[in-house]
């Protein structure tokens, strides 16, 4: 009997190890070049008004794997994506103050396009919505949690069954929450410069971190990876992607995501 059962119990721990394992696993879907996630900073806005559906719609056109918004809340309580914390740079003089003084109706009401010629006159602000369902099966979403509140946007997401292509940019204070409304959705807190990176891994452990050019090195990479989360850093240009590569990151967020895709592409060829 206890030959029979010695086998046994050793299967149970492995099933069970596995099972442990596997729910520690990100569950994001691949890059869909070289390895690295692509990531459109605004969206691809080279010439288009950036945050906006336009912008979003040519990020999945190139074949990025997120776009990156900045959610903000109206005055009536609707969200939206505009970087800028005052509408005064995107309205070309026919509006100025907070987003969150404006109505959804009233931000609407504003041509974010004509700044950059006729071809974008009429291009509006767009709501959370519109590029939840713009993206949803196509394109992640890095969502930068400029001002607003987690849980209707955790709704929001759930509604559509896309926890899983949301990386959520978030303070520390903010992980908690977010894991608390969703255990399931996937924060990326920044540790800021590499000092702060070890209190963060062992007071979070987060499965996602979010970096800077400017603070990313191997030294920060590898602690990262060691404690089985995948780095995502915001470029300082096209001439720093080679050492991005070489240190080993996971994700490049970039203003050039068409070149970036390009030289992925060239990069995975080469490996072939």
């Amino acid at each position: 009997m206890t030959k029979l059962h010695v086998p046994i119990l050793f299967l149970l721990m492995m099933i069970s190890f596995r099972v442990v394992a596997e729910s520690d696993v990100l569950p994001l879907k691949p890059p869909k070049q070289g390895g690295v996630y692509v990531v459109a900073h605004r969206g691809a806005h080279q010439d288009i008004p950036e945050n906006t559906l336009a912008a979003y719609q040519k990020a999945i056109e190139i074949g990025v794997d997120f776009v990156e918004i900045d959610v903000r809340t109206t005055k009536d309580g609707k969200f939206v994506s505009v970087h800028n914390g005052e509408i005064d740079a995107y309205a070309n003089g026919a509006a100025k103050g907070k987003v969150s003084d404006f109505t959804l109706e009233e931000l609407r009401a504003i041509d974010i396009g004509i700044r950059l010629g006729p071809k974008w006159k009429g291009t509006q602000v767009p709501t959370f919505e519109e590029i939840l369902d713009l993206c949803k099966g196509k394109v992640g979403i890095y969502l930068d949690l400029k001002q607003a509140p987690i849980p209707p946007l955790v709704e929001a997401i759930k509604v559509r069954g896309m926890e899983h292509d949301v990386i959520w940019y978030v303070g520390d204070g903010e992980v908690q929450e977010l894991e608390q409304v969703c255990p399931e959705c996937i924060p990326m807190p920044d540790p800021g410069p590499e000092a702060n990176l070890p209190k963060l891994i062992a007071d979070l452990k987060p499965r996602a971190i979010a970096s800077m050019w400017k603070y990313c090195s191997p030294s920060f990479t590898e602690p990262c990876h060691k404690a089985g989360a995948i780095v995502v850093v915001d470029d300082g240009g096209p001439q720093t992607w080679e050492k991005l590569l070489e240190w080993g990151v996971d994700g490049i967020q970039t203003d050039e995501p068409a070149e970036l895709v390009a030289v992925l592409k060239k990069r995975e060829g080469e490996k072939k």
